[in-house]
């Protein structure tokens, strides 16, 4: 599943850009595509709003590419991956003040900087995903209209998924929160029409998805 989506998502970004940014499209590391497969698609599942090898002016008055971008009006996320490799162990001072004069300028220029190391991917994802979803929930859940959490999101395309009805306890460990805190999320939505109860008794202790679309 996960490879026919980034196939789509990678022709996608192909459609724009100058041709450096093609090029590193094209040469998309081993370090982005799993972090699109271990920490976006399992936090997110869905590629709106996401760039590639984003094109940013540089404060040297050139250019630089980002990982990743999440443009969400109105805020800008700027996503790096960093390895722990040759390159970075042998930096030099200047260049080290290079990069934080770098992540300065994006901070300045209205960005949110998250940084991942290519080794959190790898080995704790989870962590990763619960970084992300708490950044997009706080920047995005007390919108004007926004009714529903990012973890509520995440809820109805885990419901959506399934062919059975599905738990609170089985949210609580697909996101990593408690099931009593995955019961309430769950409730709520329930209120707000995204899920039914799939339950005969007064408990409800199974959801399905609601006649309202998220």
């Amino acid at each position: 599943m996960f490879e026919a989506y980034y196939k789509e998502w990678l022709a996608e970004q192909l459609k724009a850009g100058s041709n450096e940014r093609q090029r590193k499209l094209k040469e998309h590391g081993h370090a982005e595509k799993l972090f699109l497969e271990q920490v976006w698609w399992p936090a997110i599942g869905r590629t709106e709003y996401l760039h590639g090898e984003y094109e940013v002016s540089d404060f040297k008055d050139g250019v630089r590419f980002l990982d990743f971008a999440y443009l969400r009006h109105p805020h800008k996320i700027a996503i790096e991956i960093d390895g722990y490799g040759p390159h970075c162990r042998d930096i030099d001072r200047r260049g080290f003040a290079d990069r934080l004069q770098r992540q300065n300028h994006l901070v300045l220029d209205g960005w949110s900087v998250l940084r991942f190391s290519f080794d959190d991917v790898k080995e704790r994802p989870r962590q990763c995903q619960q970084l992300l979803q708490q950044l997009l929930g706080k920047l995005y859940s007390q919108e004007a209209g926004q009714e529903i959490t990012l973890h509520q999101r995440e809820i109805i395309r885990i419901v959506s998924y399934q062919l059975d009805p599905i738990s609170p306890v089985e949210v609580s460990k697909a996101l990593g929160i408690s099931t009593q805190f995955a019961r309430k999320l769950m409730l709520d939505l329930v209120d707000k029409q995204y899920l039914m109860s799939a339950s005969h008794g007064e408990r409800v202790r199974y959801y399905r998805l609601g006649k309202r679309k998220a």
